[in-house]
């Protein structure tokens, strides 16, 4: 698996944008946020259990993230066209402020190493990636536990401070000093 201090992989993914098939797709690629972090985190299906309540509640800190300079990317091995029906028939997806990308050859989770081996789809990971397009921080949970994207913010928090932040550090709070 791809981790802390190699570079994100180059990629270029359509992605679904919005719930209106006349608007509803667009092209992204390593470059479309370039300068800014990102936060890239793969779900395994659409039409699933726990993957809708992760990317809702991502959704629910966009603007969060975004005050953070950060861009949210959420990406499966569907189609967009899966993707947009998705958002159509679920009503917490509907409104979501960020792309779903579609990796349906699998180049991009494959190329992270995050591809599941029995499954065939993405694993639940989760990656921040630096301005300079290096991976700063990799959280990877098993398939049938969602995860923490309050977690994922206080890291970027942290990761942003550029100094040592111990256990808990929550943005505000002190940071460590070297002796």
């Amino acid at each position: 698996m791809s981790g802390i201090g190699k570079p994100f992989p180059r990629f270029e993914l359509k992605g679904t944008v919005s719930n209106d098939i006349n608007k509803a797709f667009k092209t992204f690629t390593h470059d479309s946020f370039a300068g800014k972090w990102q936060v890239v985190f793969f779900w395994p299906k659409d039409f699933t259990f726990v993957c809708p309540t992760e990317i809702a509640a991502f959704g629910q800190l966009d603007k969060e993230f975004k005050a953070r300079d950060a861009q949210i990317l959420g990406v499966s091995i569907d189609s967009e066209f899966v993707h947009l029906a998705w958002r159509q028939a679920k009503e917490e997806l509907r409104n979501l402020p960020f792309p779903m990308l579609a990796d349906i050859k699998r180049e991009l989770a494959s190329s992270l190493g995050i591809l599941d081996p029995v499954e065939g789809v993405a694993q639940r990971a989760t990656f921040i990636v630096d301005p300079q397009g290096v991976i700063r921080f990799v959280y990877v949970t098993d398939l049938n536990v969602g995860r923490s994207p309050e977690e994922v913010l206080r890291v970027l928090d942290a990761l942003q401070t550029d100094e040592l932040c111990p256990c808990n550090w929550k943005k505000g709070e002190d940071t460590l000093k070297a002796a």
